[in-house]
């Protein structure tokens, strides 16, 4: 990055953050933690069980992750992550206009598979891509900020999601969020300049890369976290995509209560990711990473056992802070351990095994629910995935802090 003045560097950087903030406010608040909040609705109105409702995302998921996950990686690296984002923006926009027209499971699918493919192209990829080479000791603070989209979209969806539903009805308002998705993201992905090259960006901040892939797919590390981030991601998704028809369906809360603890937990989200993107600066990240797996253990069976009201509310408010950091933390770890010549390829194989963790873990709990009657061993087993993670994590190599940018 020196043959920037230092002043269009932190314009370029500004940017970039605010580009990673819209298209993850979008594609990860607006879409894939708005959408579980329609599945009730699937349910009453389509007669379709918890198992079918979760399918979408589980199938799509695996489908597309197996299909463009590995090539996606190699995509951003080839021709950077803007132009991958720009395309991600309108597929995943547009995805959520056709959900809002089925009626059959067949078009639930297809359009699910676009959702999951615009996630794939414009979500968590390439913009921890455009970050870690637009930065280097500070990868941590811009990492928090950009992540913050989450929090904010996470949040404003449930209660926007709640009005366009009442005035609309269901099917409106899940048109109305995919329009929006494409008018908030799209301006800023299109203005936003490619960052430099990985070399010229240089490894600061964690190891020298890695020769090649091979070299990283030789590590135990590798795998080791992998492993976690699949085990965890696994955990946060599985009570993510069935929080929404745990309380209303079977705790037979009110919608607006069921969308105001939803909001809750993503505005708390916010604290966690300011809150673990810090740490991330002054703390070794692998510590970090512990911590913020273990809050995700602990939450779990909270939110579950909880009654309503305040207590609900506290449970989802930790929970929500354990999300905050998981999907941040991982890219931060990754250059640590690998660097950042090989980030795109790297996180392209690890966020295709998360995607595949986060789709499948769900529909196996709701698939468990449809069976027994209840949601009890199916969350037994989300915290168990949330402590595996937490035991692979600490496998893994000791860094030292970070250093400090000046």
């Amino acid at each position: 990055m020196s043959e920037l003045r230092p002043e269009t560097q932190r314009r370029h950087q500004a940017l970039a953050v605010a580009t990673a903030f819209l298209a993850l406010f979008s594609i990860v608040g607006f879409a894939l933690y708005g959408l579980p909040r329609f599945y009730p609705f699937f349910v009453e109105d389509l007669g379709w069980t918890r198992q079918q409702v979760t399918s979408g995302n589980a199938y799509s998921k695996v489908g597309i992750a197996l299909a463009f996950g590995f090539l996606a990686g190699r995509l951003v690296d080839a021709f950077g992550p803007r132009r991958i984002m720009i395309v991600g923006i309108l597929i995943a926009g547009g995805a959520l206009i056709g959900l809002s027209e089925v009626s059959g499971l067949s078009a639930f699918y297809f359009f699910y598979c676009m959702n999951a493919l615009g996630y794939v192209c414009g979500g968590p990829l390439p913009n921890q891509v455009l970050l870690s080479r637009w930065f280097s000791a500070a990868r941590g603070k811009a990492m928090g900020l950009a992540y913050l989209g989450i929090g904010v979209g996470g949040a404003l969806v449930p209660l926007v999601a709640n009005r366009l539903t009442v005035a609309f009805g269901w099917r409106g308002a899940l048109k109305i969020l995919g329009l929006l998705m494409i008018l908030v993201a799209l301006p800023a992905a299109l203005w936003v300049r490619e960052p430099p090259n990985a070399e010229s960006a240089g490894g600061a901040g964690g190891r020298p890369g890695a020769a090649s892939l091979a070299e990283v797919l030789r590590r135990r590390a590798f795998y080791l976290l992998a492993l976690g981030s699949m085990a965890s991601i696994g955990a946060v998704g599985g009570t993510i995509q069935n929080l929404a028809l745990y309380l209303r369906l079977d705790r037979k809360l009110p919608q607006a209560e069921v969308d105001s603890t939803l909001s809750w937990i993503l505005a708390a989200s916010i604290v966690g990711r300011l809150l673990m993107g810090w740490l991330a600066d002054k703390w070794a990240r692998k510590r970090v990473m512990i911590l913020i797996y273990v809050i995700v253990a602990g939450s779990i069976p909270l939110i579950a056992l909880a009654p309503n009201g305040a207590p609900l509310r506290a449970a989802a408010i930790l929970f929500g802070i354990g999300l905050g950091g998981d999907y941040m933390i991982i890219p931060l770890m990754a250059a640590d351990l690998f660097g950042l010549a090989l980030m795109g390829r790297v996180m392209g194989i690890v966020l295709t095994a998360d995607g595949v963790a986060e789709a499948m873990v769900p529909m196996a709990v709701a698939a468990m629910r449809d069976v027994s009657g209840s949601y009890d061993n199916g969350f037994f087993i989300l915290v168990a995935l949330a402590a595996v993670g937490a035991l692979a994590v600490s496998l893994l190599p000791a860094r030292k802090a970070p250093p400090q940018e000046s």
